[in-house]
């Protein structure tokens, strides 16, 4: 049936991976908060901080989706108690918001709305932390690609909805506030039973992985064409839903893919099991003595034996032990998390410093408001490339050409920092080009480093250590966003009033985002150096996998 199948349950958390990218159009909405509860710019920023702060502090998520998820056979266990949590998080801060904002309750304080802010955005890492770690126990051998879609579609979810918004509505921010407060809850809500772990084996997996990659390539494809008519054309109505109903047979496609994946690995089941029939009654099974001796864990990982050096380090030594699961507090204790966080601390803190202040720096630069508006619409089709893309090229690299992912989070941090550099230059299309390197190797981390710490410390306690390597990102971004770039903006401006025009504005600010990445590109470098051996392990448990 289709409710106990994995390919059913990768579709339900698209689908509710979606609706969570509310997070990223906190543009369309900010400007009815500013107004309606009169707040400076100043203000509306700490509010955005408060955003990020929400969405990157899923420790709890971890350690709760930790209890519940070995739990799954009993009625309160499995990850849909994670999702609800994050359901009822979301839906209570959208809603405390839109009565804020509709004027239904008084003003209140400050401090209060950067609260309903933080609650809204911290039902996100509740549902990232379920769709990701659930889809990562089950496809296990393809934990790159699997990861690399959920994000991705996390990413294309903002500009998802921004469709919506244009659609339905336009010009009544309040309205679509109500709307955050109702979908993303009620959508979760509804697909939420369908996520389960499996243990089951798919012969085809990666061919139906490869449909679902297709399926979210041309669903980015069609939104960057839908992005770039409607800012260069005035559309009707009627073409406005055109467009929607397009773009939701796009996003139906994973369900029909998942009937389809289900229908073939059932009659691949069957006739496996014809022929393993035939062969007991022709023959019984011999193992040879040098055959590999395999055995599952509880977490669904199989054992593969190995010399003692590289199977049974401790945390104590601050090496990573190959094969075993970590909790927070042991992976803390080693070297790989530190690097691991600090290198994601540059990558994307410089990466949101960018995207927070590209209207800036379009203006300083010369660019118009309708190109620095696309430049932001397109954000999010970079930010899916780079998280779908990094996702996909990691697991054939590793497999196919045994490049360590680490070293491709080297890579990617070196191309961001060459596209800090190139935003640098001024040169005409400098902003263009910068904006496409930063956006696709920003987005690349998002997929590189939930994969990167399920190989290191284990997927038993991954959500709790993901998260935990996640708050890197709020922290790289204020320091970057407030202490580099509006200190330096802002003392350039002061020259010349308000506003700072010419290279010189965001010089310095980008060249030290540039030298920051490229630090972060060092420290990836080291971390490759420092798990080499583990990744040769993972590559042979791989075959050993293959063979069996």
């Amino acid at each position: 049936m289709m409710i106990s199948n994995k390919w059913l349950a990768v579709s339900a958390s698209i689908m509710i991976q979606i609706t969570a990218g509310s997070l990223y159009t906190f543009g369309i909405y900010s400007g009815a908060i500013k107004s309606s509860q009169s707040y400076s710019q100043q203000t509306l920023d700490t509010l955005s901080v408060f955003k990020d702060i929400g969405a990157n502090t899923g420790i709890f998520a971890g350690h709760l989706h930790s209890a519940v998820a070995s739990n799954s056979r009993r009625w309160f266990g499995g990850p849909w108690v994670v999702l609800a949590v994050g359901a009822v998080l979301s839906f209570l801060g959208y809603f405390l918001m839109w009565l804020s904002v509709s004027g239904i309750i008084f003003h209140p304080p400050v401090r209060v709305m950067c609260l309903f802010m933080f609650v809204a955005a911290h039902g996100l890492a509740f549902v990232n932390t379920a769709n990701v770690v659930t889809g990562v126990n089950n496809f296990a051998d393809h934990r790159g690609t699997i990861v690399g879609i959920m994000k991705g579609f996390l990413g294309l979810g903002g500009a998802i909805l921004i469709q919506v918004y244009q659609t339905v509505f336009k010009n009544r921010p309040s309205s679509y506030l109500l709307m955050l407060a109702l979908l993303p809850s009620w959508n979760t809500v509804i697909f939420m039973s369908y996520v389960k772990m499996f243990n089951t084996y798919s012969v085809d997996v990666k061919k139906h992985l490869n449909r679902l990659s297709v399926a979210a390539l041309l669903t980015a494809a069609y939104l960057m064409i839908a992005i770039v008519i409607e800012d260069y054309f005035t559309l009707t109505l009627a073409a406005h839903i055109f467009i929607l109903g397009g773009l939701l047979i796009f996003i139906l496609a994973p369900f029909y893919i998942a009937i389809k994946a289900q229908h073939e690995d059932s009659f691949n089941t069957s006739s496996s099991y014809l022929v393993e029939d035939n062969h007991l009654m022709d023959e019984p099974y011999q193992m040879d003595e040098g055959q590999v001796h395999c055995s599952q864990d509880p977490s669904g990982y199989i054992q593969v034996p190995g010399d003692a050096d590289s199977q049974t380090r401790t945390y104590n030594d601050h090496r990573v032990p190959s094969g075993e699961n970590l909790n927070l507090r042991q992976a803390m204790c080693t070297s790989s998390f530190w690097y691991l966080f600090f290198a994601t601390s540059c990558g994307m803190g410089s990466g949101l410093a960018v995207i927070n202040n590209i209207s800036q720096i379009g203006e300083a630069l010369g660019y118009t408001r309708l190109e620095t508006k696309t430049l932001i619409s397109l954000w999010s089709i970079w930010n899916f490339l780079g998280r779908f893309g990094a996702g996909y090229i990691s697991d054939y690299l590793l497999y196919t050409k045994e490049w360590a992912r680490p070293l491709l989070m080297a890579l990617t941090l070196l191309i961001m920092s060459c596209g800090h550099s190139v935003i640098v230059s001024g040169l005409p299309g400098a902003l263009w080009v910068g904006s496409v390197l930063v956006g696709i190797c920003y987005g690349s981390q998002w997929s590189l480093m939930p994969i990167i710490v399920s190989e290191i410390f284990g997927v038993v306690h991954m959500g709790t250590v993901f998260n935990a390597v996640t708050i890197a990102s709020p922290l790289g971004s204020y320091f970057l966003s407030v202490r580099v770039v509006g200190y330096n903006y802002d003392k350039e401006a002061s020259f010349e009033g308000n506003t700072c025009i010419g290279r010189h504005c965001f010089r310095l600010s980008l060249l030290i985002m540039a030298s920051a990445t490229f630090f972060g590109s060092l420290i990836s470098l080291g971390l490759f150096l420092q798990t080499r051996d583990l990744y040769k392990n993972l590559i042979l448990l791989r075959s050993q996998r293959s063979v069996l």
